[in-house]
């Protein structure tokens, strides 16, 4: 996970890094994957409830299980219960909220993707 976010380009780099710190703190016994060029977050047991991926002009972080969120995070997806939540260049993050949200979503059951 280290070199997944040491290689994300500039003002995401700094973005990876606290996302990544904002979720161990959030569930402390969270596991760390990296697929399909993007990391994902799970719980032993429960599989896998968020990942992140790096677009050109934003950072897109999936709650695969995001429909099931209060508040629902704002973007929605093809896929019934995945939410997404955009993070770009000048955004000044709710780490609250996204605490809440993480906190969330590691308590539902998550997503079997490997």
């Amino acid at each position: 996970m280290r070199a997944y976010i040491a290689a994300m380009p500039g003002w995401k780099r700094e973005v990876g890094r606290l996302l990544d710190g904002l979720i161990e703190r959030s569930v402390p016994d969270v596991l760390k994957a990296v697929r399909w060029n993007s990391p994902f977050y799970g719980i032993e047991g429960q599989d896998w409830f968020l990942s992140f991926h790096c677009f050109t002009r934003y950072i897109k972080v999936t709650f695969l299980n995001g429909a099931s969120l209060n508040p629902v995070p704002p973007v929605e997806s093809k896929h019934e219960q995945v939410r997404y939540f955009h993070i770009h260049e000048d955004d000044e993050l709710d780490e609250d909220l996204l605490a809440d949200w993480l906190q969330q979503a590691s308590a539902l059951p998550g997503e079997d993707l490997f």
